[in-house]
């Protein structure tokens, strides 16, 4: 009996032919249904928008230019007990406002808008709760009047002091069973 190692064959032509049809039909389709979509927004199967590859491949400029120039604005109001005040600031689609607000007290507050023309009943409240201040940013959802509705409810008076800048028209305060309006001036005129 011969110990003879095992020979290895190498693998015929037409099994090399194989392998390389079976890898390039992977790789086809891992183009088509992955790379396409997720780096170039290519979806030529429709698997892309199926599985949010797509979404990948779209990267928004950071720069959004303004038709307005931007204001900057600072009030300040004082409320007895269980007053209250609401400011509102006239902003177009999407004009984007950077604010804070402070109380010395805790006050109630809502955050909220009311689209253009369409009064109280369409108003859309976004942060309501009690605190002493807020920071953010805010873009406006639709054309209309977006700002807060501030209550003292305790029994000490309470100052709320509002620092906001962006791209708002004038600003209406609504105090005391009527409301009046505020223009507030571009930072530079043209």
């Amino acid at each position: 009996m011969t110990n003879e190692p095992d020979k290895i064959k190498p693998p015929s032509p037409r099994n090399i032919l194989i392998a390389m049809g079976v890898a390039l039909g992977i790789g086809l389709l891992v183009l088509l249904t992955t790379i396409l979509p997720a780096e170039f927004g290519v979806d030529p199967l429709g698997i892309g928008n199926l599985t949010g590859l797509t979404d990948l491949s779209r990267t928004e400029n950071p720069f959004e230019e303004q038709p307005e120039i931007h204001r900057s604005d600072y009030v300040e109001f004082e409320l007895e007990s269980f007053q209250s005040v609401e400011y509102k600031y006239t902003m177009d689609l999407d004009a984007p406002m950077v604010f804070t607000w402070v109380a010395d007290r805790e006050v109630y507050f809502d955050m909220h808008a009311e689209p253009a023309g369409l009064g109280e009943e369409y108003a859309e409240s976004f942060e309501q709760g009690n605190d002493v201040s807020r920071t953010g940013s805010f873009h406006a959802p639709f054309a209309g009047i977006h700002g807060w509705f501030w209550e003292n409810r305790s029994g000490r008076t309470v100052t709320v002091r509002l620092y906001a800048a962006g791209f708002f028209l004038d600003s209406t305060v609504f105090r005391d069973g009527g409301d009046y309006s505020r223009a507030i001036d571009p930072v530079i005129k043209l």
